[in-house]
């Protein structure tokens, strides 16, 4: 009997564990799956290896030396870029409080230890679907964002964008017309707990609109006076 083929890669996963031997092993046999699979053995190599690339899930030990995977969760939470990046929680803790208080950390799934791969497999595969639309490719108007590639265009040209105004293009273009304040884009982009001055939303407009806006096209930010800034192509009643 053969194993699953590994003809298509289902998504690159994030392992975290710091038990070497059932780090290979796992990483293996999810490789074995289709999945591309990046290794870090305790807390803080994973948020280093997040630092450089954005995982389609990570599959997390809870019981880490240094950084738990509690604190390493809630690190992915607190970071725009990559607080709807699925986590799921490995344990070997089987108490009904142990599994509320991984949830409330943040992970989207709970799974007791030792487990087997297609019970893993199934787990990822179910949390990949859900988040599937995610990295689906975006448009408004003649604008297309690719979440995967992180790459724009506009009427078939490339655009580049620095990484805060791709972010606040990515959230506007999943919320056409949707006018939002200067404090829910501070909110959004930077997280509560980070201090930034209210003016500098407007800067990273400005650079976005220049960005996105070539000679003669459209401009597609609008500025709602007194509320906000929106993605819109309607004919533009409050300037800015």
């Amino acid at each position: 009997m053969t194993g699953p083929s590994p003809a298509r890669a289902k998504g690159l996963v994030l392992l975290v564990e710091d038990d070497p031997a059932l780090l290979l092993m796992t990483c293996y046999n999810l490789e074995q799956r289709g999945y591309r699979v990046e290794k870090a053995e305790d807390g803080e190599a994973a948020l280093l290896a997040l630092e450089t690339s954005r995982p389609d899930a990570v599959v997390l030990d809870w019981m880490l030396p240094g950084l738990s995977g509690l604190d390493v969760c809630r690190r992915i939470r607190a970071n725009p870029a990559l607080r709807d990046v699925p986590v799921l929680l490995l344990t070997a803790r089987s108490a009904e409080q142990d599994a509320i208080r991984g949830l409330d950390t943040g992970a989207d799934d709970y799974l007791m230890k030792p487990c087997s791969i297609d019970t893993l497999d199934a787990r990822l595969r179910a949390l990949l679907r859900r988040h599937q639309s995610s990295y689906d490719r975006l448009s408004f108007a003649d604008i297309t964002l690719d979440p995967e590639t992180h790459r724009v265009e506009r009427g078939g040209r490339m655009l580049s964008l620095g990484p805060t105004e791709y972010r606040l293009l990515d959230l506007l273009i999943r919320n056409p017309r949707k006018v939002f304040s200067r404090e829910d884009l501070l909110r959004r982009i930077w997280g509560q707990n980070i201090h930034v001055e209210i003016r500098t939303i407007d800067v990273h407009i400005r650079r976005l609109r220049k960005a996105i806006n070539g000679p003669g096209e459209v401009d597609l930010v609008r500025t709602v006076r007194a509320a906000g800034y929106a993605l819109d192509d309607g004919p533009t009643m409050d300037g800015g």
